[in-house]
């Protein structure tokens, strides 16, 4: 395989590869505007029935319109192949084909561009193909074993939205050896500044097989590190809507982060690669049924997240249930119907053995009562219907029985009561929970309603699944879950709610775990999400950490993750490491202010109860930063992070201040590592350690 590098000036004449694929490149632009302009000029007037048809028409066509948005610095085509022979039609059809899709034109060409999105000319013939199409596959999985039928891949190297550089690899030639890259690893390590990027011209083969897995499995991926587990899991959305888009349109798709700034470090990966309508939320988002005020301190947080809380929940529910003392009498104009309390029981008995949603059983049990007396009506001779049925359902006696007997609950007032009734409690966690458990649980000084309860996170984790045990919550298509090394067996459960009729991708790492409740398997973390036949996929190879930081931070893993595989760079540049002994702050600085002299953005991470002192520092040398989540551009490249934020996000370069304080920053020595082994792997090409104290013993050789 060949990877020599032909870079040129902008210029030279059509017999030239570089300038021909210029070329191309300006005529595929030009077919895009030309179907920009396509969809703009669209007149929907006269095919609208009323107004609501025609707004939802108008708000597809202005979807439309920004997924063939042309970025300029955003290279169109990333990549080409020259097959063989033409791919044929059984290649070309999309995951869906069996649903009716035609096969597509791209199936008759023998070179191929792959590109973010698909574009074509004024014929309809193809001048770029969308990379998730199944043509464009090969671009990721062919190698000299198996070329499938490609006798070129050619690379783009760009600067800005310009082609500056290609590189040939010729997989049927058996006179090139393998070799890697070099445009590849450019594109792997150059600078970033801004938010998270997209992968797509860099997927490798292991990370293909994720993305493309099929939408009715669910899928794990266990990734240190820098191994793009997080891009694995945005570009399989953008893979999915692809291939499955009717489906998802119906059903919709999630993406769930673990805090706000992670959102929006990764917010432009999905519209970069045409996808717009894709939520993304983190599950304090989704359990926000009351407002969170409170804390909780972590043996409390650590009970109210055990997956136990489920059932004393449903017992705690379930005990407002009770059998009627009373008959049903149901008086219709001159006649008295009557319903036996031994019958009501067993309707209520009936319901109560079904299982179904307390709601639900709820709503069911006066259409219950009301069928028996219809059928009393009919043996008397009457021939009753449905709206008899009805009527007799929603009589003050009926109506009086289901209100004692299976009375509606709120799921708010329920968790406040076991917080905040010993007894109720004891009663239903009997059993479960021990009485050291219950104490903990239980609230100092009980509040006197929902509105002045100072919930926390924890607290609406539980009312959310109460809520679900009264209604049932909305399943979607397909959810992302990343960072999921931290989630409670709870939360899991929340978050297995919103994909009951659909599929997962779970993402994480649990040498990354920094919650007290952390995961320990995957197969534990599965099972409380309901998606135990999920597939478990390791990523180890490393794409992003230079090789001496990946290695010293690895030194950790047996204290925090005993049998996991360490994660190997496989990046040409090495990058730079240093540990520098600080005598205060302003040691910290000048760190910063020398890796503010190279190209691309600067971290500097700290434990949470160091940053104020740091910022005022900064301030005082005049060295501007940002928080996390404030965007990085080229005037303003230094973020100042706490060890508590760091997680999933990245920098070129970074400053870890006082790696004992990280660790001491936490309630115990083993979250405490985790969280360093997280602050120690964010930087991308160079990692400055700077302390006081003397450094944890586990990072001894």
């Amino acid at each position: 395989m060949s990877t020599s590098v032909h870079d040129d000036p902008l210029s030279g004449p059509l017999s030239d590869p570089l300038a021909r694929e210029r070329a191309h490149l300006a005529a595929s632009r030009a077919a895009l505007r030309a179907m920009r302009a396509d969809v703009e000029s669209l007149d929907i007037s006269d095919v609208t029935a009323n107004w609501v048809n025609a707004a939802v028409l108008e708000r597809q066509i202005e979807d439309r319109v920004k997924a063939l948005a042309d970025l300029s610095d955003t290279p169109l085509f990333f990549g080409r192949l020259d097959y063989a022979h033409a791919p044929g039609a059984e290649r070309a059809e999309g995951a869906e084909g069996a649903e009716g899709e035609r096969p597509r034109p791209e199936a008759a060409y023998r070179t191929l561009h792959i590109g973010r999105r698909h574009v074509h000319d004024a014929d309809g013939d193809p001048m770029v193909i969308d990379w998730r199409a199944p043509v464009s596959q090969p671009f990721y999985q062919a190698s000299r074993k198996d070329p499938k039928d490609v006798e070129l891949r050619r690379r783009f190297g760009y600067t800005g939205g310009e082609i500056t550089a290609y590189e040939d690899e010729r997989l049927t030639d058996p006179a090139e050896a393998a070799a890697t890259s070099k445009l590849l690893q450019r594109e792997i390590e150059r600078p970033r500044v801004g938010p998270m990027r997209d992968i797509v011209a860099t997927i490798q083969p292991e990370q293909d097989e994720i993305v493309r897995a099929g939408l009715s499995g669910s899928v794990c991926v266990q990734g240190g590190p820098g191994t793009g587990k997080t891009a694995v899991g945005l570009h399989r959305v953008a893979y999915l809507l692809y291939a499955h888009r009717e489906r998802l349109a119906r059903t919709g798709t999630l993406v769930i982060g673990p805090n706000r700034s992670f959102l929006h470090y990764i917010e432009q990966v999905l519209p970069a690669l045409g996808e717009l309508t894709v939520r993304q939320a983190t599950v304090d988002d989704l359990v926000a049924h009351v407002e969170v005020r409170g804390t909780d301190e972590a043996a409390t947080a650590v009970v109210k997240g055990d997956a136990r809380m489920a059932e004393v929940l449903r017992r705690a529910l379930y005990s407002h249930v009770s059998m009627p003392a009373e008959p049903v009498v149901v008086v219709r104009g001159s006649r008295r119907w009557r319903v036996a309390a031994y019958e009501v029981e067993e309707l209520v008995r009936e319901l109560l053995d079904r299982g179904i949603r307390y709601g639900a059983a709820r709503e069911a049990l006066p259409q219950r009562i009301a069928h028996a007396v219809l059928v009393q009506m009919e043996r008397a001779g009457e021939a009753p219907d449905d709206r008899v049925q009805n009527a007799v359902a929603r009589n003050a006696a009926v109506k009086a029985c289901v209100k004692a007997v299976w009375p509606a609950v709120d799921p708010a007032r329920l968790v406040l009561r076991l917080l905040s009734e010993p007894e109720f409690l004891a009663e239903h966690a009997e059993g479960l929970l021990t009485e050291d458990e219950r104490k903990a649980v239980l609230w100092a000084k009980p509040a006197r309603s929902v509105k002045t309860a100072k919930w926390s996170a924890a607290d609406a984790v539980l009312i959310d699944e109460a809520a679900d045990l009264i209604e049932r919550t909305h399943s979607l298509g397909h959810v992302v879950l990343d960072e999921a090394q931290d989630l409670s067996p709870m939360q899991y459960r929340a978050v297995g709610r919103r994909c009951t009729t659909g599929s997962a991708t779970v993402l994480g790492d649990l040498a990354q775990g920094t919650t007290p409740w952390a995961t320990r398997s995957w197969r534990e973390a599965l099972a409380h999400l309901g998606k135990e036949e999920a597939v478990v996929e390791e990523l180890t190879a490393g794409f992003r950490v230079p090789t001496d930081v990946i290695a010293y931070a690895s030194r950790l893993l047996p204290h925090i993750a005993p049998g996991l595989t360490p994660v190997a760079s496989v990046r040409e540049n090495p990058g730079f490491f240093e540990i520098r002994d600080a005598d205060g702050t302003a040691d910290v600085v000048a760190a910063c202010r020398e890796l503010l002299r190279r190209e691309g953005s600067v971290g500097l991470i700290a434990a949470d109860v160091r940053v104020p002192e740091l910022a005022r520092e900064l301030t005082d040398a005049g060295v501007g930063h940002l928080a996390p989540g404030e965007e990085t551009t080229e005037g303003a490249r230094l973020t100042l992070v706490p060890a508590s934020l760091a997680k999933g996000l990245e920098y070129d370069y970074v400053v870890l201040d006082e790696p004992r304080a990280v660790v001491d920053g936490e309630p115990d020595e083993r979250t405490g590592l985790r969280r360093l082994y997280v602050c120690l792997t964010r930087a991308v090409s160079g990692l400055i350690v700077t302390h006081t104290a003397p450094l944890p013993r586990q990072l001894s050789a």
